[in-house]
């Protein structure tokens, strides 16, 4: 699926979710379907700098080029966040990844309905993200 479609499929499923109490629980449930981050991957160069909470990023590309993420994170909140991000961006090229505009979080509402802080991990997130897909795209070309 590519990265467009999974944000369509995002976007449909908070369609029909109209309270944003609602929507919050919905993210919960998303974050408790993540898989736990092994306890060995949690380790300080794995933080992502800038959210408030704990989060942990890990990034492995495969033999056909492709990206994968696994995270975690001690907030449930921010963990169902994260898992929506990397149910968008896994399985992705790192030029797709670079290239993504994840719009779906504007779309479902979410960027308005977070504190300062959690925007600030938001974005904290996605920039790591990207920072992993950067560099899986330079050890690919050989730079």
């Amino acid at each position: 699926m590519t990265i467009e479609e999974r944000q369509q499929e995002i976007t449909e499923e908070f369609a029909d979710i109209s309270d944003w109490m609602d929507r919050y629980g919905y993210i919960i449930d998303l974050g408790n379907a993540l898989e736990p981050l092994p306890e060995e991957l949690k380790t300080p160069d794995r933080l992502i700098e800038g959210c408030q909470s704990r989060v942990w990023l890990d990034a492995t590309m495969d033999d056909n080029g492709l990206v994968h993420f696994r995270a975690d994170s001690d907030a449930i909140i921010v963990k169902g966040i994260i898992s929506m991000l990397v149910s968008v961006l896994d399985g992705q090229k790192p030029d797709d990844i670079l290239g993504a505009d994840l719009h779906f979080i504007d779309e479902i509402g979410l960027s308005r309905h977070l504190s300062p802080t959690r925007s600030n991990g938001l974005v904290a997130m996605v920039k790591q993200m990207r920072v992993y897909a950067l560099a899986f795209k330079s050890l690919k070309s050989g730079a």
